[in-house]
């Protein structure tokens, strides 16, 4: 028995010209995540990526898994091949899906003919394989809505397909596909989250981490680690850029006005995200901050925070709720590491009344006074970068 991996994208499928560009990445990343699952030829015809396995060796089921959750995929089935011939399919139709057919009460067919050579349209071909089903498993029903089996069969250029449904993916644009930007990663909920969100929209991301040690423990740069391996599993590699940041903290608690420590704290990392970003060659930052949802997130904090950066400031999360937020990071995989009791760099000092309604020129003017750019500066210098790499259902990742 033959079997390949039909994936279906979607909006892409809208792209005009360009469209030849996305289809030429989403296959590029899709070589690339299938080799954890053996040896596998890509490639695209009639708006569909074809992985069949080549040899033993390759998994179809894991490189199943492994697709689903490569962005720009909106569905993908699993699927027998047969030819292009109604017994054929009908009886490999009844022998494929036995399992699910033996164990349903209704079902349904649906047929696709792209190729409109073949004898029978769409419509003629699903009642007749119905009739070969229901007199093979004369137990079934024939619903038309909500059935436990569907039997969907496809005939396109090459061969017939017959599977039962698909799988949902993980949708969006393809990985790289809308450019590079900075990603400022913590060990909360939102961040991790926002960074899936904007990689989702086809952003190619590079990670950075503040670190305040002794403030921070190395529990928490773990975390951090763990919350990007995750993200990586759906966007591929992804360099994560630690930035010591204590001396720079400390100096803004001493020296400047307590209730805009925040403001301050978030404008210098907005610069040392701009040098990143230079060094990187991204064209945007995108963090976590919802509206309202703390003192640092009202509308007049933003502006101020806003304002130290001269490159757009991307928030994915701006308009959803905590709650919300929390979901997705379940259905993403990081709530488990998320919850994890290790405090980050915006957990350390926390001012006991911060101005939610800060004016921008009372900022700058407290920057003036802190003395603390040349420790920016400092900071800058001393940033390191470690590449995680997609590996499997784990990540590996090298200094």
């Amino acid at each position: 028995m033959e079997e390949v991996i039909l994936a279906k994208y979607g909006e892409m499928a809208l792209k005009g010209q360009n469209r030849p560009m996305f289809e030429a990445q989403l296959i590029k990343t899709i070589k690339r995540r299938v080799e954890y699952a053996g040896e596998f030829k890509v490639y695209k015809a009639q708006s569909t990526i074809y992985i069949e396995p080549i040899g033993e060796k390759a998994s179809i089921d894991k490189a199943l898994e492994l697709t689903s959750r490569v962005f720009g995929i909106a569905a993908i089935h699993k699927a027998m091949v047969t030819k292009k011939d109604f017994s054929t399919i009908a009886e490999d139709t009844c022998s494929y899906l036995q399992n699910e057919l033996s164990k349903a009460k209704s079902f349904k067919v649906s047929c696709k003919r792209s190729d409109k050579s073949f004898p029978m349209n769409s419509m003629e071909l699903s009642r007749e394989i119905g009739a070969v089903v229901l007199d093979r498993f004369p137990h079934l029903s024939v619903v038309m809505k909500d059935a436990d089996c569907s039997v969907n069969i496809e005939i396109r250029d090459f061969a017939a397909y017959i599977h039962s449904g698909k799988l949902t993916a993980a949708g969006g644009m393809p990985t790289g596909t809308s450019g590079r930007a900075i990603s400022l990663i913590s060990g909360g909920f939102d961040s991790p989250v926002a960074t899936y969100l904007m990689a989702k929209r086809g952003l190619d991301i590079v990670a950075l981490h503040f670190a305040s040690p002794p403030y921070t423990s190395d529990f928490a740069f773990d975390k951090v680690v763990n919350l990007t391996k995750r993200i990586s599993m759906y966007s591929g590699n992804i360099p994560l850029v630690y930035v010591p940041f204590t001396d720079v903290m400390v100096k803004i608690w001493k020296d400047c006005e307590e209730s805009l420590f925040t403001i301050l704290m978030r404008r210098s990392m907005m610069r040392i995200a701009l040098a990143v970003a230079a060094k990187e060659n991204c064209k945007a930052i995108v963090t976590g901050e919802s509206l309202g949802q703390v003192a640092s997130q009202t509308l007049s904090a933003i502006y101020a925070i806003d304002n130290a950066s001269d490159i757009p400031i991307f928030r994915p999360l701006i308009g959803i709720d905590k709650v919300d937020i929390i979901s997705l990071a379940r259905d993403i995989g990081t709530y488990d590491i998320s919850v994890l009791p290790y405090d980050d760099c915006c957990s350390v000092f926390v001012p006991k009344k911060p101005k939610t309604r800060p004016k921008l020129e009372d900022v700058i003017k407290e920057e003036t006074k802190g003395g603390y750019l040349e420790l920016e500066r400092i900071a800058i210098e001393n940033i390191s970068i470690q590449v995680l790499h997609f590996f499997d259902d784990e990540v590996k990742y090298e200094g």
